[in-house]
């Protein structure tokens, strides 16, 4: 990713992010994503705290993926994501894409997580 790339999307994650806080009823669901990884946070604006915390990094997603950054890891970390959040009691979130276009893996990442019942 271009310099130039990364500096539009940090401008457009500012924007979305004058508008979007998490509470703790309704955290935000921050979205980060790499060439090699893909990770997501559950974030209490109000209290400034992260509530959960993933990534395609982890020990029992890494096992079961090839590679980190693709649509179909994505997708698993989307539901594995959801059944973590929902036994934490956090059903309904707050998706803050962070800037980048929601087509590939973030639309991968944002479907599954609904499907599995996390309510956005």
């Amino acid at each position: 990713m271009s310099q130039l790339t990364e500096i539009k999307r940090v401008y457009r994650h500012n924007r979305i992010r004058r508008s979007m806080n998490g509470t703790p009823e309704r955290p935000r669901l921050c979205v980060h994503r790499s060439l090699k990884n893909f990770s997501v946070s559950l974030v209490d604006d109000t209290s400034r705290l992260v509530l959960m915390g993933m990534s395609t990094l982890a020990k029992d997603l890494r096992t079961k993926l090839k590679t980190g950054g693709n649509v179909t890891a994505a997708a698993a970390l989307g539901e594995a994501f959801a059944k973590e959040a929902i036994a934490k009691g956090h059903s309904k979130v707050a998706f803050d894409r962070g800037g980048y276009m929601y087509h590939g893996r973030v639309k991968a990442f944002a479907d599954a997580a609904r499907k599995a019942g996390l309510e956005f």
